[in-house]
């Protein structure tokens, strides 16, 4: 785990100050590696890499970065390669391994299999390898993006970075791509390749980027596919995901220094930390941040239900408004760019506490995506179900959970009211496109805040629906399929970024077991009757482990995904804080905000204060990088 940058010539021009571009972007990744750091540029000065490490799998010198291979191969590598062990073993008739180190074997796979080396490859992670005998750059990222990276053309160069203000100093200008920006105000996240960075993109997960005589392309290397396996049902995909995920944590498990967990209160991230438990009795530190300023959003009697089943100690932080106020723009920062909901703060102050105490942890990411978890999928299912009730069509393999069947769960949709209000705002039924559109819109409420006239909201809805309605891999009206397919090619990368760079933001590498490709490919073939029986959601996970989950886990029906009491903090303690921020954003004249309206209005926002929260971040982050614009072109001058 560690931050890669770098950067290659296109012009076959010498950078003439690439070694300080380079010492530049690895002083703003320094958070990333606090163990090493080296640098390597060829002798014409045309290609240059950067690395941080944070030592993890072979602590010892031989696992420095920028690593040399054989034949003038070299690699910088962020991430953590599971089947390392596996690789040297069927490598090492062709490689003479000279380290423990799981970036070698990299190199190794890459030496043998060239661009298809990704396919050998199982973890996280995102590389670039310079290939001086074919003169060629590879970069690749992990088939869910769950270690980033960021890349931008400026004057026939062509520069990467694990982190997007790595390359702020190479921009002429910072400015907001006006796309990302539509996108962002709709959905809380980027949807595409594009960043709010004018200019700077992402190599999307599941891709791989090849630089080669000046030209740049960049290939899908693997995809998830929803075809349905109507020969096995759900003991078969129960005994299946067990196995699977079995052998998930036991690779998980391989490092070099103590590995932890944390601990939400929710099924996954407690699924994982007893799993692991399981297998190393060492592995019971477990770390929960709790809120107790503000009854109902406390989950701590979750966690220690979890802790208590494994025998293992919980480290509790209490978070408060302080700690809100004190750190709110160092998570700004670490973000790169505003994304998703306030859960980055509570997760960047655990992050935080976890590595005064342990270098790695386990977390639950992408159960939610994998086994149907988000209440939105209850209650637009419900909605087919109905209309399939009604035109008879539950036999056609695409509405398999019936209308009867899926009543006695619908009370978990109390706490969602207002949802549920939009989502019916305009009757029942329509195209499965639009409603589910309606449901992950998040600017529906900001129609006074927003300039939607200087944005193109239908570029954004027609970019939503090329993903949603995609054929190839998710078969015509499986809505269920639908739905987490979306969500898992464009939310997940989203909460990624945040699993990412709030930990990372403090030296500590997070591993998310239930992304391991195998157990997704597999998931993904099951029925919406298998995940989602009864409209019970993530059913599949908790009927396989019902035997080792604590009851109260299995059972509850209140979680909230890591709230945080916004609206009682900014009604109160933190009022004039935001107040503050949005006269600032009003003092500044923000493109495509109208800040006269944004403080207005601040004060309605719904419980869990998304709206407040996207702008209030978008303002901050404006103030960091943009307001800042000359302090980072400085850098390199």
């Amino acid at each position: 785990m560690c931050g890669i940058a770098g950067f290659i010539s296109l012009n076959e021009q010498t950078l003439g100050n690439g070694q300080k571009v380079l010492k530049c972007m690895g002083e703003l990744l320094a958070h990333r590696g606090p163990d090493g750091e080296g640098t390597w540029t060829d002798q014409a000065g045309k290609v240059g890499l950067a690395h941080r490490r944070l030592s993890i799998i072979d602590l010892s010198a031989a696992g420095a970065q920028p690593m040399k291979g054989r034949d003038g191969t070299i690699i910088s590598l962020n991430g953590e390669i599971y089947n390392y062990l596996e690789l040297q073993k069927s490598l090492s008739g062709n490689w003479d391994f000279s380290s423990e180190s799981d970036t070698e074997t990299v190199l190794a796979a890459y030496d043998k299999y060239g661009e298809d080396c990704v396919d050998h490859l199982r973890g996280m992670f995102s590389f670039a390898v310079w290939d001086e005998r074919k003169k060629r750059l590879f970069c690749a990222r992990d088939r869910f993006g769950i270690k980033p990276f960021y890349y931008v053309v400026v004057d026939g160069v062509f520069y990467f970075a694990s982190e997007a203000k790595a390359l702020l100093p190479v921009l002429p200008d910072i400015e907001t791509d006006p796309e990302a920006m539509a996108e962002y105000l709709t959905f809380n996240f980027v949807i595409g390749e594009n960043t709010l960075f004018k200019g700077i993109k992402q190599l999307l997960p599941g891709h791989g980027l090849i630089i080669e005589g000046g030209e740049l392309r960049i290939r899908r290397y693997w995809d998830v596919n929803y075809q349905v396996d109507w020969d096995h049902g759900q003991e078969w995909f129960q005994e299946r995901l067990r196995s699977l995920l079995d052998d998930s944590i036991d690779v998980h498990l391989r490092s070099d220094v103590p590995v932890g967990a944390y601990l939400s209160g929710g099924i996954d991230s407690s699924l994982m930390a007893i799993l692991a438990a399981d297998k190393d009795s060492q592995n019971r530190e477990a770390f929960h941040g709790r809120f107790l300023e503000y009854p109902g959003y406390d989950e701590s009697n979750y966690a220690q239900m979890a802790s208590d089943q494994i025998g293992g100690n919980l480290n509790l932080i209490d978070i408060t408004h302080k700690d809100f106020e004190e750190n709110l723009r160092k998570v700004i920062y670490h973000l790169d760019y505003p994304v998703a909901g306030p859960g980055s703060f509570p997760q960047f102050m655990v992050s935080k506490f976890a590595a005064e105490k342990v270098k790695v942890v386990l977390g639950g990411q992408g159960g939610d995506e994998i086994f149907g978890g988000y209440a939105r999928y209850l209650l637009a299912y419900f909605e087919q179900c109905i209309n399939a009730a009604i035109d008879g069509t539950y036999k056609d393999g695409n509405f398999v959970v019936t209308i009867e069947s899926i009543v006695p769960n619908l009370g978990i949709l109390r706490e969602y009211k207002p949802m549920m209000r939009e989502f019916w705002r305009e009757g029942l039924f329509g195209n499965l496109e639009d409603r589910y559109f309606r449901l992950v819109d998040r600017s529906s409420d900001m129609y006074k805040e927003i300039d939607w006239a200087e944005l193109d909201k239908g570029r954004v809805f027609e970019s939503f629906r090329e993903i949603f309605l995609n054929k190839s891999n998710v078969r015509k009206g499986a809505y269920f399929d639908h739905m987490t397919h979306f969500d898992f090619k464009t939310l997940l990368p989203a909460l990624l970024q945040v699993e990412d760079r709030m930990s990372m933001a403090h030296g500590l590498e997070s591993r998310v077991p239930l992304l391991d490709h195998g157990l997704v490919e597999c998931i993904a073939t099951a029925s919406a009757e298998v995940k989602f029986s009864g409209g019970n959601m993530k059913h599949l996970i908790k009927k396989s482990y019902e035997d080792i989950l604590p009851e109260g886990i299995v059972n509850r029906r209140d979680k909230m995904g890591f709230p945080v009491p916004l609206k009682e903090w900014l009604g109160n303690e933190l009022k004039g804080l935001v107040e503050g921020v949005f006269d600032g954003m009003k003092q500044r004249n923000r493109p495509y905000i109208n800040s006269d309206e944004v403080l207005a209005n601040f004060q309605s926002a719904g419980r869990f204060s998304r709206k407040v929260w996207s702008l209030l971040s978008l303002e901050i982050w404006h103030q960091t990088f943009h307001d800042r614009s000359s302090y980072y072109k400085s850098l390199i001058q």
